[in-house]
């Protein structure tokens, strides 16, 4: 099974959680995928950084693709939140 080497990236992108309060700094493919399932609107930029964090876990696309597409489909959910301080 092939290592998956590059699916950290940074900065992470915090985003709310259901537990009202609470943020969650993701910084991994994996972890961007976990949250993403959790989710309900499902648009367009859901469905285009859930095909990114797949490629980037299969090793077909850099970390930073699995960032950046995780970070709109954030903003679309509304759950996007500014870095910490």
């Amino acid at each position: 099974m092939q290592e998956q080497i590059n699916a950290w990236f940074y900065p992470p992108v915090y985003v709310r959680t259901e537990r009202p309060g609470i943020r969650y700094g993701v910084n991994n493919a994996t972890a961007a995928g976990e949250q993403l399932l959790k989710w309900t609107k499902r648009g367009p930029m859901w469905n285009k950084a859930v095909r990114v964090c797949v490629a980037v876990l299969a090793g077909e696309l850099p970390a930073e693709d699995a960032r950046t597409a995780f970070e709109a489909a954030a903003e679309e959910e509304g759950k996007l939140l500014p870095p910490n301080d």
